[in-house]
């Protein structure tokens, strides 16, 4: 039986399978690192019209087969939801889509230009011409800071760990290049669903620019937040070892890595910056290495 299959089977039990899928849950066992036990409580719900082949693949890189009917699923569940508009994330009453149409008062041409990651970003001496420079954005999540450092003329990777946050990272680039507004800086926008620290010593050509943020602890606990990305919380951790994170960002090679932290928040890995750019609440470290 091959994936489909058993993603049809999987459908075709409807609400008969509620009580097997119950005991599913009660049966399975907690995975020891924390990005596993999140995953381990997320369900993939497919609806008429969705991309099928999208939610299978998500589902074999977590271990869950997907769904389609919404009363086998439990009101806690955390579930990645594929229909005819795309990918969402929702639990209960919350709901999120990841929509990069939502940056595009950053994007005019002024205030693009004033953004403190664009101006961390920028090589001394290079000009955005024929060949653009290219940046890796090590830790993606759902791609607005991408899409500035894209909208600003870099041609830039992503990188996203996490699996279901790729997803939404992937639908939400699909609908974007398809946006007039935001095509033109979608194309430059390559999104790798890997894991950048495995990925970026192997990168060639060498990144202009490696750019990480590291979710830091205070943001799960800043009251500004809205509540439909404490969804997105669900999935995402602070940086488990900083020090493999920015050894990997090195070992890419590149002219400059800019890290993304809280104003008064330790350097990452403790490393000292060449310089830093600051504003109200975060700081980007410039780290220049030496060539």
């Amino acid at each position: 039986m091959d994936e489909r299959d058993s993603f049809r089977q999987t459908s075709q039990h409807g609400c008969d399978g509620a009580q097997a899928f119950a005991e599913r849950k009660a049966h399975a066992s907690a995975p020891a690192d924390p990005a596993d036990a999140a995953l381990s409580l997320v369900r993939i719900l497919v609806l008429p019209g969705a991309d099928e082949d999208a939610a299978e693949r998500l589902g074999a890189k977590i271990g869950v087969a997907p769904l389609c009917d919404e009363c086998i699923l439990d009101p806690f569940d955390l579930v990645v939801r594929f229909d005819a508009d795309g990918v969402s994330l929702q639990r209960g009453e919350l709901s999120m889509r990841a929509d990069l149409a939502a940056m595009l008062p950053r994007l005019k041409a002024g205030r693009l230009n004033r953004e403190l990651l664009v101006r961390a970003a920028r090589i001394k001496g290079a000009q955005m011409g024929e060949c653009p420079l290219r940046a890796v954005d090590a830790t993606a999540g759902l791609g607005e800071d991408a899409l500035l450092l894209a909208a600003a003329g870099f041609e830039v990777m992503l990188f996203e760990r996490d699996p279901v946050i790729a997803a939404l990272l992937a639908d939400s680039l699909r609908r974007a290049r398809e946006h007039p507004q935001l095509a033109d800086a979608a194309s430059r926008m390559h999104l790798a669903g890997t894991d950048s620290v495995e990925a970026m010593p192997a990168i060639d050509p060498a990144p202009d620019v490696v750019y990480l943020d590291p979710m830091f602890p205070e943001r799960r606990k800043s009251a500004a937040v809205k509540k439909k990305f404490q969804l997105i919380h669900y999935l995402e951790h602070p940086c488990d070892d900083q020090e493999a994170l920015m050894r990997a960002a090195l070992a890419a090679h590149p002219r400059k890595v800019v890290v993304k932290r809280p104003v008064k928040g330790p350097h990452l890995a403790g490393i000292k910056p060449s310089y830093s750019l600051a504003g109200k609440s975060v700081r980007y470290d410039c780290i220049v290495p030496v060539r």
